[in-house]
């Protein structure tokens, strides 16, 4: 069944997407560096038994990253990044009933991760780098879009806006604009506001204050804010102290409206959404 006749069925590749109710996306960092859990999957094996155990826990969706996208990050080379990524992907769709999304801003690794079963692809960079746009048109897969100003190692220098949300949603809505102009539909096209991402403490919590606004634009939209410095910064927590944080955010997300929710904690996660979705069901 195609997306023009039930807007609630997003195809990714050889699987649909249900947007009818909230889904829970699993993070694999395949890195040795992502602020988290750097280094703990990048091993073939690990990897996949960790997918394997955040598809058993409910993750609808296993988000695969080669290049670290925290503050500072040093850039990757597409070869190194597809080496890391590659294997994965193709371990997880032989092994696991899952949709694959690909956290790749790279065309090389969105045409491979495409052909090994990938069924979206997650950029935060917004198809900008060259060759992207025209990489996921090629594709037939979904997009995730996220706002993002600069690059990883930058973007923390002093991000400044006149109105947070005004900007963010005229960027999206400018990349939605490029997307069309290159053949990808806006049907085939997610939203991510990129909270962490060239954005101060203030920022983030103005955008997510007003995060229903983003609907405007008409499109699904994912939230990624688990373990992320917001929570540290308002809570006095490292890392590993950030559960409950990212909880209270993803409940929230989710009542405001977000499609999906982007977390390292995914059976704690899948609790919340569907005790959200108990009570929602209720007469």
């Amino acid at each position: 069944m195609s997306l023009a006749l039930d807007a609630n069925r997003l195809p990714c590749g050889s699987r649909f997407l249900d947007l009818s109710r909230p889904q829970v996306m699993g993070i694999l960092n395949v890195t040795p560096d992502s602020f988290s859990d750097g280094g703990r999957f990048s091993r073939r094996d690990a990897a996949l038994r960790h997918a394997a155990e955040m598809v058993r826990a409910g993750a609808t969706l296993i988000d695969v990253g080669g290049e670290s996208t925290r503050p500072g990050a040093r850039a990757v080379s597409p070869v190194e990044e597809l080496e890391r990524v590659a294997p994965v992907v193709e371990a997880i769709a032989a092994e696991l009933d899952v949709i694959i999304s690909v956290d790749t801003s790279t065309p090389a690794v969105m045409r491979e991760s495409a052909r090994l079963g990938a069924g979206l692809i997650n950029d935060v960079r917004s198809l900008q780098r060259d060759g992207a746009l025209e990489a996921v048109a090629a594709s037939g897969l979904p997009v995730c879009l996220m706002h993002m100003r600069g690059e990883p190692s930058t973007m923390q220098q002093s991000p400044s806006y006149a109105d947070i949300l005004c900007e963010v949603r005229g960027f999206l809505a400018e990349r939605l604009a490029a997307c069309a102009t290159a053949g990808i539909a806006a049907e085939r096209v997610i939203l991510d506001p990129g909270f962490g991402f060239a954005k101060t403490l203030e920022h983030n919590l103005s955008l997510f204050k007003r995060l229903e606004s983003l609907h405007e634009l008409g499109r699904p939209l994912l939230v990624g804010v688990s373990r992320k410095s917001m929570i540290g910064r308002v809570l006095g927590h490292e890392v590993g102290e950030r559960l409950y944080g990212s909880l209270a955010l993803a409940a929230l997300a989710v009542a405001k409206g977000a499609h999906i929710v982007r977390v390292h904690d995914v059976a704690e996660t899948v609790d919340v959404v569907r005790m959200i979705a108990a009570v929602e069901a209720a007469e």
